[in-house]
């Protein structure tokens, strides 16, 4: 079994937001380590936004049923993204019998898009 997901977002979303309601969003919606990752450069928090989106969307859940930070997309010395999943998000992938995941990222022209891909057997 193969699930895909996809998504794409105007990168300049984030830097419209007032600083303050700003903060606050990414404090809520991502990880600190994907905080640490990308450094404050809204481009890169844009595309993890996006892989957090396209995964949801391969679990079958949307965001709500399982939380921002229940999906992480962490980056690799390299650069390669990878995702990691925890609580909810983690239960539904077992329970779809999802186990082997893929996610790439990509930037250009104002905007930000993400593909995931998991693969299992159907239960």
């Amino acid at each position: 079994m193969i699930k895909t997901g996809i998504d794409l977002i105007r990168t300049n979303r984030l830097a419209e937001v007032d600083p303050a309601i700003r903060e606050r969003f990414i404090k809520r919606v991502f990880t600190p380590t994907e905080q640490k990752q990308a450094r404050g450069d809204l481009e890169s928090l844009s595309g993890i936004f996006a892989a957090k989106e396209a995964v949801s969307k391969v679990l079958g859940t949307g965001i709500g049923k399982v939380a921002w930070q229940e999906i992480e997309i962490i980056h690799a010395p390299s650069g390669e993204p990878s995702v990691q999943l925890h609580g909810k998000a983690s239960e539904v992938a077992q329970q779809k019998g999802l186990r082997h995941w893929s996610v790439s990222i990509t930037h250009d022209g104002g905007l930000a898009a993400a593909v995931a891909v998991a693969i299992g057997e159907l239960s």
